[in-house]
């Protein structure tokens, strides 16, 4: 299981929390994600009064955010301090912070429970179906960027290691081991792809350079990614994009569904590409892209 402790999904959180607080109308919320197997750190906070909530470890099971991780649901009380559903290891810093009405919803990716978020008043409101069914939708939507990140270091983790060893052994990658290689090619299209769906704009730039190190890799010699730049004309990212998924066998529909673009724009991009390339068709340009170093 992947524990989530970085950069990135500090910002997925806080930004889930700031659309929970839109969405619900609660003026308070706060959560974390996973830090260890079965327990939950709170460690990003919007509209607290107090810190106090700040790095408080959640143990499953343990109050209203452990019940919600331990069933893999959500839940609401009333009044916290006087719920008869939870237990109450966390009530101090609870009423430190001054809430009775609290809502709970897990963040389950691949039906593993790997944070909760919690949405609060601070006078004891029953919470009706809106609170509750938008913290959901906020739930789901952290599930889906914390998906789109662990493929994300899924196909960086593929694409390093050969590309890495090719350059130790100064030899092109493919010839030392074709079939390793032409998964790497696939972890080249499936990131480039990925990154257009990565909000957090430090892990979509680290993607990308990751893209443009797997194709200077391809070259075989030591670390052109510059010096790749200048080996044959330079097409624009979306071009790159466009010949990514060609090269792995996409059609033009296929390729327009994986990047957002309507067919008619995935061909003016090919056509501008294999213009830019000298070539006539889209076999001659995923070779020529490749000799110049733009994919791998």
């Amino acid at each position: 299981m992947q524990l989530a402790s970085g950069a990135n999904d500090s910002v997925d959180v806080r930004t889930a929390l700031s659309r929970l607080r839109r969405a619900s109308g609660l003026p308070v919320a706060f959560g974390g994600l996973l830090a260890a197997p079965g327990r939950f750190r709170i460690n990003e906070l919007s509209g607290t009064a107090t810190a106090v909530l700040s790095g408080l470890d959640i143990l499953q099971g343990n109050g209203l955010g452990g019940k919600a991780a331990s069933l893999a649901r959500p839940f609401a009380v009333t009044d916290y301090s006087a719920s008869s559903v939870i237990s109450h290891e966390y009530d101090a810093a609870v009423a430190a912070e001054g809430l009775r009405s609290v809502l709970a919803v897990p963040v389950v990716v691949r039906r593993r429970v790997r944070g909760v978020l919690y949405g609060a008043l601070r006078r004891p409101v029953r919470l009706g179906d809106r609170p509750l069914t938008a913290a959901m939708e906020v739930a789901r939507e952290l599930e889906q960027a914390l998906l789109l990140e662990d493929e994300a270091a899924r196909l960086l983790s593929v694409a390093h290691s050969p590309a890495a060893a090719a350059r130790e052994a100064s030899a092109p990658p493919a010839a030392a081991d074709p079939a390793r290689w032409e998964e790497v090619r696939e972890a080249h299209g499936a990131l480039r792809t990925l990154a257009q769906r990565i909000a957090d704009p430090s892990l979509r730039q680290e993607m990308l350079a990751a893209c443009g190190r797997l194709a200077a890799a391809s070259s075989g010699r030591p670390g052109g990614a510059e010096r790749a730049e200048h080996r044959g004309p330079v097409l624009s990212p979306r071009e790159v994009d466009v010949l990514a998924c060609v090269a792995s066998g996409a059609t033009n529909a296929e390729v327009a569904e994986r990047l957002g673009l309507r067919p008619e724009t995935v061909k003016g991009y090919l056509r501008s590409a294999m213009r830019k390339l000298g070539v006539h068709t889209r076999l001659q340009a995923v070779i020529a892209a490749r000799r110049c170093g733009l994919l791998p």
